[in-house]
Formats: structure tokens, C-alpha cells, sequence
């Protein structure tokens, strides 16, 4: 075959690609259904109990299925946008200063939400909303174009690397005056995944490696609650009535719930024992209703959709949808690994929900947004010739 002749063949694809707009990976796609059908039955499971309070056993359901209509909406409008809409200068100009207005008026007294010492949220038409969500996304938008546009510069340290991490680095400045080190930290490693997919030398990212590291312990060392977080994990029932209470609440969970667990809503830690069993610990709600084989079940899910989206950022032919599908994908498996390891126990506790599954209307719609994206690049595998 001429080159002339694939040149014509590829044409013609493409062609055929604007007129059909190509198909999207429907592994993706189903995956994201059975995340959220099982998150709301965990999230039920999780959150009935306060109808003595509410009167609604629903609620939390129901506040979060208004926030999957809304990701549906966002969903299916972003699956719809050609994602090199997002390389525009001044929609990346745009994502970032609204990211940091948003991050800005969180800190404002009266303007953001004040619980339990942090300031995290703001009130939007009755919903809670965590800037900080927002500015996850607006990051890996801009690291993708960044690192797109530096090409094999990536692989220079001080014009390379450096200038690319300087947008993370502030959001992860402002993130943390929330005060909010896990988010913060989980915008710091998915940008070094992302800098990892785009080709840095090994010995660069084992540098930034040791910096955030550094960086991450002198600021859990920083505060007197976030050193007892750090040395309470390592044996929390030594702790049990200060900050090691909810990790071995969370262990006591798992152990109730052994292998198969005690059954849909049965589990008994929730009730009167494990702090924020619908949000930051649901995963342990999750061990006692539903077992380890429920566990199993979710981890499975998860990495299942993480194979699902690296595989879209490995087929997609274009650099900047390559490294968004990447970003995208490690945003989801990042904060699902941080999560899952509080509450087992692997890493320090803090407060980092769980995709798809804790109480949050607009998280879930906004990470739904994110997956719409994600389907779009996934039509461009339809540009390859095979």
C-alpha cells in the first residue's frame, strides 16, 4: 500500500468521523453505571439510619441522585464537545481563574463554609460545593496543554518540569490554607503522573518524588492534630480517645463484617460509633454490610476503570487528549487509592471522599463531567487505521 493511498484511507475515516461523530469506548461508560448504582446502594446502606433525625431515610439517596442528574446533563455534554476545545487559550485561562476565585472566596468568613475547623465548602442554591473539586480538573487541563506544548523539553528539569508544576503548586498553596492537605496533595500526584505519561527522565521524577514527600511530612509534622493524624495511624487503639477513635472505629468495621458481611443496612458501627459513615468512611460501611467479598467488589470496579481509561490515553493518537485521558483517569484512581487507604488503615486519616460513592451531589457530578470528557476521547480511536 502507497503512502498515498493510506493518506486517502485515513482521509475518508475522517470523514466518516465527522459524520458520525465516531464511538465511544462503552467499557467506560458501563463501568461508570455500576460505580454508581453501587455507590447508591452503599450510600442507603450507609446514611438510613438518620431518618430519626430527618425523617427521610432517602435523603442522602436523594441528594445524590440530584447530583447524578446533573452529572448526567454534564456527562453528556461534555462527551459531545471535541476535547481539543479544552487546548483553547482562553478556555484554560478561564478554567484556572475561575479555579482561583473559587479557591478565594472559599477562605472568606461568611462566604465559606465553616465544619469542623476547615473552611472547604460554599453554598450553592441549597448544595454544598468544594471549589477544590473544580480546581482538580481545571489543573489537569493545564498540565495536559503544558505538557503538550513543551514536547521533548519535558525532559529538561528547570525549563522543563519546574515552570509546568508552578499552577499546581499554588493551588496546592491555596488548597491547604483551607485547611485540606489531603486534596492538596492529591492535585500534587496526579500532576506527577502526569508528568510521568509525558516522558520525564526517571531521576527527575524520583527528585520531585522526594521533594513531595518532604514537603507532604513537613506539613503533616506542621500542627499539632496533623502530627497526632501521622503517629496516631500506625496504632490507632492506643489512641482510641483522641485521634486514632475513628481509624479503629473503621477496623472495627472491617472485622464485623468478615467475609460475606452482616447485610444490606445491618451493620451496626454506623449508628452510634464511625464518624461520616456516608462520606470519608463509607468504604468501611461498605466491609461491615457487605464483607471483604464487597470490598473486593469495589476495588475490582475501580481498577477495572482505571485499565478502561489508561487504555483510552493509550490508543488516543493525539498528545493532549493522550495526557488528558490520563489525567482524567488518575484524578478518579488517586482519590479512590487515598481514600480506600485511610480507612484500612495503610496511610494517615484525613478527609478525601470516595468517587461515586460518598454523599456529595456535586462532587459526583462533577467527576461525571470528567468521564464525559473522557468518552470523547475515547472516539478518537475511530482516527486509526488498523
Amino acid at each position: 500500500m502507497t503512502e498515498r493511498s493510506v493518506r486517502h484511507m485515513r482521509h475518508e475515516r475522517g470523514a466518516a468521523l465527522k459524520e458520525t461523530g465516531g464511538r465511544m469506548d462503552m467499557r467506560v461508560l458501563v463501568l461508570l453505571i455500576l460505580l454508581l448504582m453501587c455507590g447508591l446502594v452503599s450510600l442507603f446502606s450507609a446514611s438510613y439510619y438518620t431518618f430519626q433525625d430527618s425523617g427521610d431515610a432517602y435523603a442522602k439517596v436523594r441528594q445524590q441522585l440530584a447530583g447524578i442528574a446533573l452529572g448526567t446533563a454534564a456527562l453528556t455534554a461534555c462527551s459531545r464537545i471535541p476535547y481539543r476545545f479544552y487546548r483553547r487559550p482562553w478556555v484554560i485561562l478561564s478554567l484556572l481563574a475561575g479555579s482561583a476565585a473559587l479557591l478565594a472566596l472559599v477562605l472568606i468568613p461568611g462566604i465559606g463554609v465553616l465544619a469542623n475547623g476547615s473552611r472547604r465548602w460554599l453554598n450553592l442554591a441549597g448544595m454544598s460545593f468544594q471549589p477544590s473539586e473544580f480546581a482538580k480538573f481545571a489543573m489537569i487541563v493545564y498540565m495536559a496543554n503544558a505538557l503538550c506544548n513543551k514536547g521533548e523539553r519535558v525532559r529538561r528539569f528547570f525549563t522543563g518540569l519546574l515552570p509546568v508544576l508552578l499552577v499546581p503548586g499554588v493551588m496546592f498553596l491555596m488548597i491547604l490554607e483551607q485547611p485540606n492537605l489531603s486534596t492538596a496533595g492529591s492535585i500534587l500526584i496526579v500532576a506527577f503522573v502526569m508528568v510521568a505519561v509525558a516522558g520525564a527522565r526517571v531521576h527527575h521524577l524520583g527528585v520531585l518524588g522526594l521533594g513531595g514527600m518532604a514537603l507532604g511530612l513537613y506539613y503533616a509534622w506542621s500542627e499539632p492534630y496533623r502530627r497526632e493524624r501521622l503517629l496516631s495511624f500506625r496504632d490507632p487503639f492506643a489512641q482510641m480517645s483522641d485521634e486514632g477513635y475513628q481509624l479503629s472505629q473503621s477496623l472495627i468495621a472491617f472485622g464485623s463484617g468478615g467475609l460475606f458481611g452482616m447485610g444490606l443496612g445491618q451493620g451496626r458501627q454506623k449508628t452510634a460509633y464511625l464518624p461520616y459513615p456516608e462520606s470519608d468512611f463509607i468504604f468501611a460501611s461498605i466491609a461491615e454490610d457487605f464483607g471483604l467479598v464487597g470490598c473486593l467488589c469495589v476495588v475490582a470496579l475501580f481498577l477495572a476503570f482505571v485499565y478502561a481509561g489508561l487504555r483510552v490515553a493509550l490508543r488516543c493518537p493525539d498528545r493532549f487528549g493522550s495526557l488528558l485521558a490520563a489525567g482524567i483517569t488518575a484524578m478518579i484512581g488517586v482519590q479512590a487509592f487515598l481514600n480506600m487507604g485511610v480507612v484500612v488503615g495503610i496511610l494517615p486519616t484525613t478527609g478525601l471522599p470516595l468517587p461515586f460513592f460518598s454523599a456529595g451531589g456535586t462532587s459526583v457530578a462533577i467527576f461525571m463531567a470528567a468521564v464525559g470528557v473522557l468518552l470523547n476521547i475515547s472516539r478518537e480511536d475511530e482516527w486509526r487505521v488498523r
